[in-house]
């Protein structure tokens, strides 16, 4: 006979946890290219939960901070599809050849400038 498994790996016990994600945006404010109060509302409307667009209700919240932005989330989500909606905020605000979105450590981005070599425009 085969003895059967109590928790089988579909099943979790204990509470849900919640996921934070930040993204940094500490170098495009200092410069005033960026609006941060802009890109948190263009999360709000385009950030997708059962997809519908700007359905969050409690499930996501997205909240500012002096710098940056905090995506706090009860459901899965991709730290993959914030990426996603940066890069297309930063291509609907032409910013895209400027800036660029980079993993920090787990749960954080920054966006940083792109390193541009001038040594052509100096001969």
């Amino acid at each position: 006979m085969v003895k059967q498994i109590a928790n089988k790996k579909g099943t979790k016990t204990g509470k849900k946890s919640t996921l934070k994600f930040t993204i940094d945006c500490k170098l495009p404010i200092e410069d005033n290219v960026i609006v941060l109060k802009d890109f948190s509302s263009f999360l709000e409307q385009r950030i997708k939960v059962d997809n519908k667009t700007g359905n969050l209700g409690t499930s996501v919240t997205v909240s500012m901070d002096k710098e940056s932005i905090v995506v706090e989330s009860k459901i899965p989500f991709s730290k993959r599809y914030l990426k996603y909606l940066t890069k297309k905020y930063l291509k609907k605000q032409d910013l895209k050849e400027f800036l660029r979105v980079i993993a920090v450590n787990k749960n954080t981005y920054a966006l940083r400038y792109f390193k541009i070599n001038n040594e052509e425009a100096a001969e």
